[in-house]
């Protein structure tokens, strides 16, 4: 099957689910809702034009890393492995950084699996009918694909403990970066869920920071 021909395939079937949405938005009166209904339908072209364009570039000596890195960021397990390494060598503030980091990671998992998720039901991408090659799978997961819950965490964790220990947050971020668009590489995200993603994670990190700021001493960030 030529690579073409199968992105082809797949940015129709994409398109048409997407359009299922913005299709029932057209349909209601006003012209602010059709407004919405034609922002939202090309970002959805857009959000599935970068994907189709990331499987089809060919990349055999970032396909292992990348696969290798999401699958570490399954359940949090990169950052409850950096929570202990922070807890064990970071002292007193690394302990308050690693605990931040996992309520975090937490509260953010339960908004975007409990609440978020079920608020837009997208379908995974058909990463088949794109021709994502079969080195760079991971398992796809049976939730729905809208926000990225690996992204979301991901900031969350950066952005938490980010707050505590400021010379570890740029680098905690590009690690968080560079997760979100692992989804992506490996096919089993849009662009945009992990994007979205990454902003309900980063707003929920620093709402629970100042949460507990103002409520648990023992957690209270140091200037």
């Amino acid at each position: 099957m030529a690579t073409g021909d199968a992105g082809g395939r797949f940015a129709t079937r994409a398109a048409q689910t997407g359009n299922q949405l913005t299709g029932r938005l057209a349909e209601a009166a006003g012209p602010a809702r059709q407004w919405l209904a034609a922002a939202l339908q090309q970002a959805g072209q857009v959000d599935r034009a970068v994907y189709a364009a990331i499987a089809s570039v060919d990349t055999p000596a970032l396909d292992r890393p990348v696969r290798r890195l999401s699958r570490a960021a399954d359940k949090s397990r990169l950052w409850l492995g950096t929570a202990a390494v922070l807890a064990v060598a970071g002292g007193p503030a690394g302990r308050r950084a690693a605990a931040r980091g996992l309520v975090a990671v937490g509260v953010t998992s339960a908004l975007v699996n409990l609440g978020a998720k079920s608020v837009y039901a997208r379908r995974r991408p058909d990463r088949a009918g794109a021709g994502v090659p079969d080195q760079r799978h991971v398992s796809m997961p049976l939730s729905t694909s809208f926000p990225s819950g690996h992204s979301a965490s991901a900031f969350a964790f950066a952005s938490a403990v980010g707050r505590e220990l400021p010379a570890l947050a740029l680098g905690l971020n590009m690690l968080a970066g560079a997760v979100a668009y692992s989804r992506v590489h490996t096919g089993v995200h849009y662009p945009g869920d992990t994007i979205i993603g990454a902003i309900i994670g980063a707003s929920t990190a620093q709402a629970v920071s100042g949460l507990l700021d103002r409520h648990v001493p023992a957690l209270r960030a140091r200037p």
